[in-house]
């Protein structure tokens, strides 16, 4: 699916999309519609109704895709978090309609002319946009007390966009360009996204580069500590989907591990686990029939829709419809022949003693034979390794406008606990392997032993499980892609299907989300430094 022209220069200007070939195309949108600064800095209700742009975002069908030619994979951001999972090697798509997000999980038509790097771009900078709407309609000098807790959650929004943006199209050396050359000859390692701050001026946004890492740290750190400032002061996170001031800690615990600041990720981790305001997730949280993985209230932050959502109202373009396998209603799941799936390798390593096994369906024969847990009718229906995490809102499989009015996760406490450890981990090995001993026997696995003791085999033990603990949520992408690690997904009996079996030696080159090329278009500094298509460049095994 290619696309045309995306008049926005990196979310400064409205957006218009139109798209040709293949399996869809973008209507036009145009993002003008917003309140002076005057209005809003005089009215605390005028911020707060900028303000709920931003948990919006998280559940927008994006740019009009629904009403043109049908690609079906423009939800919001669980359809990025469904993205990068299906680019690792822990999640399999496998079915007949497969074709809306194949290309993720092929590596084909991930290059600058295709919707699937344009959506990343258009999304994400549509939502940075939100952002700058309350960033620069709130002045701290003469803002109310609720106005400076909203200025805090636009800071804290930005800083989460910018992040997942940076870390996902920071070009980093791979097997297929290890000296980091684009087809320009242009040494591009290293470098992120343009920046774009509140009140830019559509002159500088034509001619704005690709931030370095450090640019882009200081940058998100300097959103990080003005958020840790002023959201103190929020009346009310909504329902959790505004995030309070565990999120920004958890956003600094991300940030430092980014940048391999280990000591800090291990504060910032800590932190957000003492001030976060839930514990970790019980085995009947987990396993729950009704309420499993679609409660927000179990989170420290996450998306919340309800049955005028328009991806509910869409029935068939959202989060439930793609990742849960006990639908009706769905994409994948229960009367389909498409489903999600659990890397083999990865199931088989997980100890049976370990309840989260059981979020996925226990082959027969097998000693969790029986345990598994299902929707009314559907067991021995849905086939073995299929995952069963996700359960429809109100365990309702029938109905969209129940079932798809579910809570996505965002920041779960459990992610902090892996970060800590991890974080430990590389500045002492023993260290880290008591934390997350300490975690699996509190929380998941009373039987659990960690059985290495080299820094990179504990690190590498405590990623699996962090791997474990929130598939399907988006964030294996960014470590293996920081960590260098391999994605394996051809071997013996592996449950991926034939064109998505690839096997790297380290981090895969399609882990460098490439710039749209409207954005090359339209933004001359963007010349020649695009990152290298990665389309195809592996041979299926």
């Amino acid at each position: 699916m290619k696309i045309g022209n995306i008049k926005l220069m990196s979310g400064v200007l409205a957006m218009t999309l139109v798209t040709g070939t293949l399996t869809g195309c973008m209507d036009e949108i145009e993002v003008t519609q917003v309140a002076t600064e005057g209005q809003v800095s005089g009215s605390t209700t005028a911020t707060e109704a900028l303000v709920q742009a931003m948990p919006a975002s998280f559940n927008s069908v994006d740019n009009g895709l629904l009403n043109t030619n049908n690609w079906h994979g423009a939800f919001g951001y669980g359809s990025q978090m469904y993205q990068r999972d299906l680019m690792t090697g822990d999640l399999a798509l496998v079915g007949d309609h497969s074709s809306h997000f194949n290309s993720f999980s092929r590596n084909q038509n991930l290059g600058e002319d295709y919707i699937f790097a344009g959506y990343v771009w258009s999304y994400y900078y549509g939502f940075i946009l939100t952002s700058n709407n309350v960033i620069s309609g709130v002045d701290p000098e003469t803002a109310t007390s609720a106005q400076l807790g909203y200025l805090g959650a636009g800071y804290a929004f930005r800083a989460f966009c910018y992040l997942d943006l940076a870390r996902m199209l920071e070009f980093l050396p791979n097997d297929i360009f290890p000296d980091g050359k684009n087809s320009d000859g242009k040494v591009v390692t290293n470098l992120t996204v343009p920046i774009v701050e509140a009140g830019m001026s559509e002159e500088d946004a034509r001619n704005n580069p690709r931030a370095t890492r450090q640019e882009m740290y200081d940058f998100i750190l300097g959103d990080l500590d003005k958020a840790e400032e002023y959201i103190v002061n929020i009346q009310s996170t909504n329902g959790k989907t505004l995030p309070d001031l565990a999120c920004v800690y958890g956003l600094k615990a991300r940030l430092y591990m980014w940048v391999e600041d280990y000591a800090n990720a291990e504060k910032y981790a800590r932190l957000a686990i003492n001030t976060a305001t839930v514990s970790p997730m019980t085995e009947n949280d987990c396993l729950n029939i009704t309420t499993g993985f679609n409660d927000i209230s179990k989170w420290m932050w996450g998306a919340t829709q309800n049955s005028e959502s328009r991806t509910v109202t869409s029935g068939i373009v959202n989060w439930t419809s793609w990742v849960s396998n006990q639908t009706t209603f769905g994409y994948t799941g229960f009367g389909t022949n498409m489903y999600n799936y659990i890397d083999l390798s990865m199931y088989n390593r997980i100890s049976d003693t370990d309840f989260r096994k059981k979020e996925f369906v226990a082959p027969a024969g097998s000693a969790l034979e029986g345990e598994n847990l299902y929707l009314p009718g559907q067991e021995g229906a849905i086939p073995e390794y299929a995952a069963l995490k996700f359960r429809p809102n109100e365990g309702n499989a029938d109905d969209y406008m129940t079932g798809a009015a579910a809570s996505v996760p965002i920041m779960r406490v459990e992610e902090m606990y892996f970060i800590e450890a991890e974080a430990a981990a590389h500045q002492s090995a023993d260290r880290g392997k008591q934390l997350v001993e300490s975690f699996m026997t509190t929380y998941r696995d009373p039987e659990y032993t960690c059985n290495v003791s080299s820094t990179d085999d504990v690190v590498e033990e405590i990623v699996f499980q962090k791997r474990v603990e929130l598939w399907g949520e988006g964030q294996t992408f960014f470590d293996i892609k920081r960590l260098n690690y391999s994605v394996t997904r051809a071997y013996d009996g592996s449950l991926f299907e034939p064109l998505s079996r690839y096997n790297t030696n380290g981090r895969p080159a399609w882990m460098n989300i490439v710039i749209t090329r409207n954005e090359m278009m339209n933004n001359y500094a963007l010349e020649g430094y695009n990152n290298p298509d990665p389309s195809e460049k592996y041979t299926v095994q």
